[in-house]
């Protein structure tokens, strides 16, 4: 598969996995706010976790789509991601000892998303302007 059409691929993968976690979230919110406390409940709140799952299958089948260059390429890219999210995560340890609120592992997840995504962004810059 050539690089422009599995890029499109997993990108229509990994839309829809989102979309759906979305729905799932937003329904799962809706319909556990009024139930009483069990396990049904429980299960209810848990659910995003499927289409989670479907993300992260989408992004494996992504990484062995990719040529070994890329493949490198890339998990240097989510290293780097890794380093900026332990900084900043030890940073901030230091700020909550001073009284800042404690943070929940979501900011530390899109920490990590995020991250990635500007380091590529930042590193395909770079080599297309040399």
């Amino acid at each position: 598969m050539r690089e422009k059409q599995a890029r499109a691929l997993y990108f229509r993968e990994l839309f829809a996995a989102l979309a759906m976690y979305c729905l799932f979230v937003f329904g799962s919110n809706l319909f556990a706010g009024p139930m009483p406390a069990g396990s049904l409940r429980s299960l209810l709140i848990a659910s995003p976790i499927l289409p989670a799952l479907l993300t992260v299958w989408t992004i494996v089948r992504q990484f062995q789509r990719m040529d070994e260059y890329l493949r490198i390429w890339s998990l240097e890219n989510l290293g780097m991601a890794a380093a900026v999210t332990a900084a900043s995560g030890l940073s901030y340890g230091f700020m909550e000892s001073a009284g800042f609120p404690k943070l929940s592992m979501f900011v530390t997840w899109s920490l990590v998303m995020g991250s990635w995504g500007l380091i590529t962004c930042l590193r395909r810059w770079k080599e297309r302007s040399q």
